[in-house]
């Protein structure tokens, strides 16, 4: 049986050698990046444990990549630590899951549909398209929802104003400074 270097600590520079029936391979993923963050900034758990007022054993445990914290828990890390929140999370390399990247392909291809219905004019291919259309929401009915993409379809013309010109503005801010 061979053994292959394995990164356990991505970011640290450490590794642990991967046996075959060790485990390591079904180890979960790490949830965040806290601890490293941490150090690299450095601030010590004692000084955490102090601004926090609480036991340094807390604070041990809420850095430990596989302790599943709260959102509120990441934030007070996070404006601790002065960096942004993405710093600490750690990047997923799962792809979406079957029905989330399907959902994703009907919207696009929904999508495309309204925007091919909306500027033909040809009779043939208007039909052929409120025949798609009519198929994916029947497929999925949420599509009925969805709009053309931007920068296609009905625009204004030069006539039409938007919701903008709709809104008053007030007199003081068109009066500008009178000093």
């Amino acid at each position: 049986m061979s053994s292959a270097p394995y990164n356990a600590y991505p970011g640290t520079g450490r590794t642990q050698t991967l046996r075959p029936g060790s485990g390591l391979s079904n180890a979960k993923k790490p949830l965040h990046r806290i601890a490293l963050v941490r150090r690299r900034q450095g601030v010590s758990l004692r000084t955490v444990a102090r601004h926090w007022n609480v036991e340094v054993a807390k604070v041990r445990e809420q850095q430990d990549e596989q302790h599943d914290i709260t959102l509120s828990e990441l934030y007070q890390w996070q404006e601790l630590l002065n960096v942004p929140v993405s710093e600490l999370l750690v990047d997923s390399d799962t792809p979406l899951s079957a029905p989330v990247l399907k959902r994703a392909q009907l919207v696009k291809l929904m999508k495309t549909a309204v925007t091919i219905k909306e500027s033909s004019r040809e009779r043939s291919t208007q039909r052929l398209v409120r025949m798609l259309i009519e198929q994916l929401v029947e497929y999925m009915p949420e599509l009925a929802e969805v709009g053309p993409w931007h920068g296609n379809g009905s625009r204004r013309s030069t006539t039409e104003f938007g919701q903008a010109a709709n809104r008053q503005i007030s007199e003081d801010l068109l009066a500008g400074d009178s000093d």
